[in-house]
């Protein structure tokens, strides 16, 4: 049976609730104790938005639920005894939450779930329930410790590598297709690496995608190899490598540091040593084993170091750093 919960349940929604707090995976209610969570469910059952399951004249489950601001409700909490489960209770609470916030006004119902229980999730999901927000957590010391180590202005830089011994050329379509990006000054074109002509822009250091869109721009124009390789916030190593126009290979070294990405897409920004080996004329053993990828940065080499040491297997000069670090090659061609 399903009713409203009163005040006469307290002492009966506290052994509920301390089977709750218990029941693995263990909400990450950090700081919050038993009688906060208590002092919180008598306001909504004085609310009249509590609600309990009956069996055989004990509470084996509850529900409590708040109105929010709009046409929000929240099932802001649902429970069910291991023994009384499958028996439709979880159903039942929701659905008379749900009349009760209806008729307040609610339109839509939210919810938070642990993303270690997997059963609830989904329970919810078969409910019609789908993620709109994701709330990420971290201890505050950790987070210190990482802005300390990782701010968000840690440096970014990049170089583009063409595979000719054109330097006029490289130099005209580089600078033509910077200035088209409303840059005037700030490139450097080097003078012929083992067969490859380096160009750095200090714009192209700020903002990485615009690297990789001038690395496309020059190898549909030239027709040639084209690499573009550098540092993304001082964490994680990227290179894009263009054939005739066409991306043929895209690595980086933490494939979700930017978010998660679904399987396949984190996969494809593995380094592909087959293609990396017969472009650059590396070797297809050593591209594998030093272009590695890992979840966080901290399992891999420092990002300058995997850099210096995936350019070297690419026999590429030049790629270990940007712009400033150009300005003082000798033969570099500043743009026209």
């Amino acid at each position: 049976m399903i009713r409203q919960a009163t005040a006469d349940d307290r002492k009966a929604l506290q052994a509920l609730y301390e089977a709750f707090l218990n029941d693995p995976p263990h909400p990450s209610h950090l700081g919050v104790t038993l009688e906060d969570e208590l002092a919180q469910a008598d306001e909504i059952v004085e609310d009249g938005l509590g609600f309990v399951a009956e069996e055989d004249g004990q509470l084996a489950g509850f529900a409590l639920g708040r109105r929010k601001a709009g046409t929000r409700g929240v099932l802001t909490d649902l429970y069910v005894r291991p023994e009384s489960r499958r028996r439709g209770h979880a159903a039942a609470l929701t659905q008379a939450i749900v009349d009760a916030l209806e008729e307040r006004g609610a339109t839509h119902i939210e919810l938070s779930v642990e993303t270690g229980n997997s059963a609830a999730r989904a329970m919810y999901a078969r409910w019609g329930f789908t993620e709109r927000v994701l709330t990420l957590q971290v201890p505050v010391d950790e987070l210190k410790r990482r802005l300390g180590e990782h701010p968000d202005d840690a440096p970014s830089f990049g170089s583009v590598h063409v595979q000719t011994d054109d330097v006029n050329a490289v130099a005209r379509a580089a600078c033509q297709w910077i200035s088209r990006q409303g840059h005037t000054e700030g490139t450097i074109v080097s003078q012929p690496w083992n067969g490859w002509v380096a160009v750095y822009d200090e714009h192209c250091d700020r903002e990485p995608p615009l690297l990789q869109r001038l690395a496309r721009e020059l190898s549909d124009r030239m027709g040639a190899v084209v690499l573009a390789i550098g540092l993304e916030r001082g964490e994680a190593v990227r290179y894009n490598l263009f054939e005739r126009g066409r991306s043929v290979d895209e690595y980086l070294s933490v494939p979700e540091y930017y978010g998660p990405l679904p399987s396949g897409d984190a996969v494809a920004l593995g380094a592909n040593p087959t293609v990396v080996a017969r472009l650059t004329g590396g070797d297809r053993a050593r591209i594998r084993a030093v272009a590695r990828t890992a979840s966080s940065p901290d399992d891999l080499p420092p990002a300058e170091e995997l850099l210096a040491s995936i350019a070297t297997e690419m026999r590429i000069d030049g790629a270990t750093h940007g712009y400033d670090g150009a300005a003082s090659l000798p033969g570099a061609v500043p743009c026209p």
